[in-house]
């Protein structure tokens, strides 16, 4: 640890680049009332021939320049500047002081702190502290079980806006509750960070912004905090990183918005806090890309208002729902598969642009209605009203589901994509279910499941469908295959769940003309989600020849949920 002072005065290490904000940039560092935050080209600068040098050696410090000195196991930062700092201190800690005008930065090259009973780095005051983890260094902060001073709860404890960055590791060991918290705003530029913290990990009061960087975060709260109920502070935005978090209450939590541009996420939530969500939201959940890896005890992704889905790749299983949003969910692009879910994607308006969604869930798996998301808790179910709105307009969804292929307390327009349900085999739930209208004018729709709840798009719709229940149960697997009076296949598909009634809604589908049923035979074509094509379908046993009379077409009884018309 005892480097060469006149190795680091050769040693120059500029860094500039104005980094362009995702909110406005308010450089004005007299407004801290913005909920804007701001940064400044200097954050990302700093000269090595300048600056104060400190060697820490366990009860005392070498210091070669201004700005700092060192009494009883305190290293004491009182002046604006900059601090070069390695070594070890076995119990005391780094502590800024400086006028709140003031703004410090902290270069740790192989720094190791420990702090038995407060913060190992505690900005008490100043206008901004700036932390650089050098290049190459790895830098370890501890502090002890229990604090002497009450009012401060991490190992790494800033009442003023903190800037972290480089191209170094930092290790926080959190023994007796957060690991690093501003009470301010905090933005993360660079570094990477191994942070261990019986209760949350990285936290940011006004505003968390992550621009890059590696974590791996193990938590006991919150991984990934910002909490102030004012209104404009309490958002999170990262732009990149790569995240690997274990978290016994919310891996990511914003009070009020969550913005992700990008990155690689491994999330994991454990069963040790109220919620244990892996991306939440108290307002706005916007996602814009990324790649993510979700396993947890409540909600993958959860918004208290609304979601906004536009890219990212998805690999889900949760104890919950794996997307929910209380009001409106938008999913423009996504590649989702949901394992394991209760519900898997659940809103009040819940609109599919486009996408590959594959949703595994042991009740509904899409769930267009009101409520908390309570809905797998007998006491608060969600509710039914004319303002809970499905709305298909593309993509490809397969749906495996033990309850509702999809639960639609309300209306279900469907203009474009390709739906497939592999639904329920009980009679009071059944493959589509919806209380108000379904009108359907473009898309494909094949949805298996049992007949005594079975529904097809409505009468109001422009494109032709028909409703099928079986006069018995057939075994999961088998075959069924809709050809036109020329042998053409309208559909041959494979449910995955035993199944007494198919809806089916195609293009294809035509007034007045003959069309067979098929169940059984073989098909040499290439199956996805238990849909073939390219096949060449050798036909099983013909179970009915019919012919299109109206916009939905009813074969077989009407049973729970089937129409008019049933002949």
């Amino acid at each position: 640890m005892k480097k060469s002072l006149k190795f680091y005065l050769l040693w120059v290490f500029i860094l500039g680049s104005l980094i362009g904000c995702e909110r406005n940039l308010d450089q004005d560092d007299d407004n801290d009332s913005s909920s804007e935050y701001y940064e400044d080209e200097s954050d990302y600068q700093w000269n090595s021939l300048t600056a104060t040098k400190i060697i820490l050696l366990d009860n005392k410090a070498e210091i070669s320049g201004n700005g700092a000195f060192f009494n009883n196991n305190q290293l004491l930062i009182n002046d604006e500047g900059e601090y070069w700092i390695c070594g070890d201190l076995s119990d005391g800690q780094i502590r800024v002081q400086a006028p709140d005008t003031d703004r410090v930065k902290l270069i740790l090259d192989s720094v190791s702190v420990t702090c038995s009973n407060n913060p190992a780095i505690y900005v008490e005051t100043a206008k901004k502290v700036v932390i650089i983890l050098a290049d190459g260094s790895t830098n370890t902060l501890t502090d002890g079980s229990s604090y002497s001073t009450g009012n401060l709860n991490a190992a790494v404890y800033s009442k003023s806006d903190l800037v972290m960055w480089g191209n170094g590791t930092l290790n926080v060991n959190a023994n007796y509750k957060d690991g690093i918290t501003s009470k301010d705003g905090f933005i993360i530029k660079s570094g990477t960070y191994n942070v261990a913290a019986v209760d949350d990990g990285i936290r940011g009061k006004d505003y968390l912004v992550i621009k890059g960087g590696t974590f791996t975060v193990n938590s006991g709260g919150d991984a990934f905090k910002s909490d102030n109920e004012t209104s404009g502070f309490g958002y999170i935005d990262i732009v990149t990183g790569k995240y690997t978090v274990i978290a016994g209450g919310d891996a990511f939590q914003a009070e009020s918005d969550l913005t992700i541009e990008d990155g690689t996420f491994n999330i994991k939530t454990i069963n040790l806090a109220v919620s244990e969500k892996g991306l939440k939201a108290g307002d706005l959940l916007v996602i814009n890309g990324g790649e993510y890896t979700i396993e947890t005890v409540d909600d993958a992704v959860h918004s208290n208002q609304d979601m906004e889905i536009s890219g990212g790749s998805f690999n889900i299983s949760t104890g919950d729902d794996g997307f929910h949003a209380d009001n409106a969910l938008t999913i423009d692009y996504a590649d989702i598969i949901i394992n394991q879910s209760y519900e898997g994607i659940e809103a009040k308006t819940l609109t599919i642009k486009d996408g590959n969604i594959t949703i595994n869930s042991s009740d509904d798996g899409l769930n267009a209605a009101s409520g908390d998301g309570s809905s797998n808790d007998p006491m608060h179910p969600g509710s039914g009203s004319s303002n809970n709105n499905l709305i298909l307009e593309g993509g490809t969804i397969f749906v495996y589901a033990s309850g509702d292929g999809i639960d639609i307390n309300g209306s279900v327009t469907m203009t474009g994509g390709c739906l497939v349900v592999h639904g329920p085999t009980a009679n009071d739930n059944g493959a589509l279910d919806y209380d108000g209208s379904f009108v359907i004018s473009g898309g494909f729709i094949v949805a298996a499941g049992s007949s005594g709840m079975a529904q097809a798009p409505g009468t109001s719709s422009t494109q032709y469908s028909v409703l099928i229940n079986f006069t018995s149960t057939y075994n999961a697997n088998t075959l069924f295959c809709l050809q036109d009076d020329s042998g053409n296949d309208i559909a041959v598909f494979s449910p995955q769940h035993r199944f007494q009634s198919i809806a089916l809604s195609s293009s294809a589908l035509e007034k007045g003309k003959s069309y067979k049923i098929y169940i059984g035979g073989t098909s040499t074509g290439t199956e996805t989600g238990g849909l073939y094509k390219g096949e060449t379908y050798t036909p099983g046993t013909l179970y009915k020849t019919f012919t299109i009379s109206s916009i939905t077409t009813y074969i077989g009884n009407t049973g729970g949920g089937g129409g008019p018309g049933f002949p």
